[in-house]
C-alpha cells in the first residue's frame, strides 16, 4: 500500500515538474541564454520554492483563500501579468556573449519568489495535497512527504531542461537563430498561460 502510494506520487510529481510549463521553458531559455553555471541560482530557486508552497498550503494557507476567494484570483492574476512580462524578457533576451556584460539570469531568490506567483504551480500543489493527503493521519508527516518528494523530482526533472538548453548552444551559433529560439519560448510561455486561464 505504501509502495503504491509513493509510485503514484513520484508519477505525480514527475507529470507536474517535468511536462512544459513556466519553470521549465524559462530553464530551458537561460540554459541556452546562459548556461548551466550562472543558471544554477535559479534551478535551485525553483527546486525549493515549490516544496515551500506545498508546506505554506498544507499548514493552512488555502484556508485564507477559502475565507477571501478574491486573494487567490488576485494571486493568479498577478501571476499572469508577471508571466506575460517574462515572455517580454525572454523574447527580448540578449546571447550569451551580450548576456555577460548586461542581462543577468534570475536569481535564487527571484526564482524562488516566482513560484508564488506561477500559476502552474498552484494547481500542481492544491492537486497534489487534495490527492495524497488523508484527514484520518497527521497532517505534517504527509506534507513533508509530498514537499521532499517533489524537492526531488523536481531537482531532476527541472534540471533536464537546464542541461538541454545548454545543448542548445551547439545547435544555435548565431544571434540570429538564438533570437527566433528567443520568440519561440516568449510565445510557448504564452500558450502556458493560455491554457490557465479557464481556471479564474
Amino acid at each position: 500500500m505504501m509502495s503504491s502510494y509513493f509510485i503514484s506520487l513520484m508519477l505525480f510529481a514527475v507529470a507536474s515538474t517535468g511536462t512544459p510549463g513556466p519553470n521549465n521553458l524559462m530553464m530551458l531559455s537561460s540554459g541556452l541564454n546562459f548556461g548551466v553555471k550562472q543558471s544554477i541560482p535559479h534551478w535551485l530557486g525553483i527546486c525549493t520554492g515549490v516544496p515551500m508552497v506545498i508546506v505554506a498550503v498544507g499548514l493552512g494557507l488555502d484556508q485564507l483563500f477559502q475565507r477571501w476567494p478574491v486573494s487567490f484570483l488576485v494571486l493568479k492574476g498577478l501571476g499572469v501579468v508577471y508571466l506575460i512580462y517574462l515572455a517580454f524578457k525572454i523574447a527580448t533576451a540578449k546571447n550569451s556573449l551580450q548576456a555577460r556584460n548586461s542581462a543577468k539570469p534570475f536569481s535564487y531568490v527571484q526564482g524562488a519568489l516566482f513560484q508564488w506567483v506561477n500559476p502552474k504551480v498552484w494547481v500542481m500543489v492544491l492537486s497534489a495535497l487534495t490527492a495524497f493527503t488523508l484527514p484520518e493521519q497527521p497532517l505534517l508527516p504527509q506534507v513533508a512527504t509530498i514537499a521532499v518528494v517533489f524537492f526531488l523530482i523536481g531537482a531532476v526533472c527541472v534540471g533536464s531542461w537546464l542541461v538541454a538548453g545548454s545543448q542548445l548552444q551547439r545547435l544555435f551559433t548565431q544571434p540570429k537563430q538564438r533570437r527566433v529560439f528567443n520568440w519561440m519560448m516568449a510565445g510557448l510561455l504564452l500558450c502556458s498561460i493560455a491554457t490557465m486561464v479557464p481556471i479564474f
